[in-house]
């Protein structure tokens, strides 16, 4: 029954972000320090330097205003867990050097920080999502704002989006 729960939170917290870009183009967001579906080395996780990894972004739409980068963990125990949002990112950005942040405005992730919070699963492995939002506008929120006030505030600006998943588990 609990499983149950968390699985239905989950899809109706996934629900507002599949439905950004329903018809958008799709970008993409790679890293030279890990490929799709791979392994997330340790040093940008709890576990190491908890820097973020280095990562390209390309296929960005001409129109494209500003870019949206989150990343979270849909495998949390409670749910959706924000590690990063970064927005009102220049569309001409195409690369975020290992360690360091875009220009824009950071809000507050689900450690209670601004800024990048690396991988950190309690027990198993967890897969993260590096996702890459293309806008028709920036987005008039102040530094700090949680993820379902960006959320809302991305809603029916999405032109384009593409996603990166890494996966972690502690080594105990």
């Amino acid at each position: 029954m609990r499983k149950a729960i968390i699985a239905g939170a989950i899809a109706i917290l996934l629900a507002p972000i599949t439905s950004f870009a329903a018809g958008g183009a799709k970008m993409k967001i790679t890293s030279s320090a890990f490929q799709e579906g791979a392994n997330i080395p340790s040093k940008f996780s709890c576990d190491g330097a908890n820097t973020s990894p280095p990562l390209q972004i390309s296929d960005v739409p001409s129109e494209a205003k500003s870019l949206v980068l989150i990343v979270d963990d849909p495998d949390a125990p409670s749910g959706l867990f924000t590690h990063w949002t970064v927005w009102n990112i220049s569309p001409q950005t195409s690369t975020i050097a290992e360690g360091s942040t875009p220009k824009g405005m950071q809000g507050t992730n689900d450690f209670g920080k601004s800024g990048y919070g690396g991988p950190c699963p309690p027990s198993g492995t967890h897969r993260y999502y590096f996702k890459i939002f293309a806008l028709d506008r920036e987005l008039d929120l102040p530094f700090g704002a949680k993820r379902g006030q960006l959320d809302a505030a991305m809603k029916g600006h999405v032109i384009a989006q593409g996603e990166l998943m890494g996966r972690y588990s502690r080594k105990k």
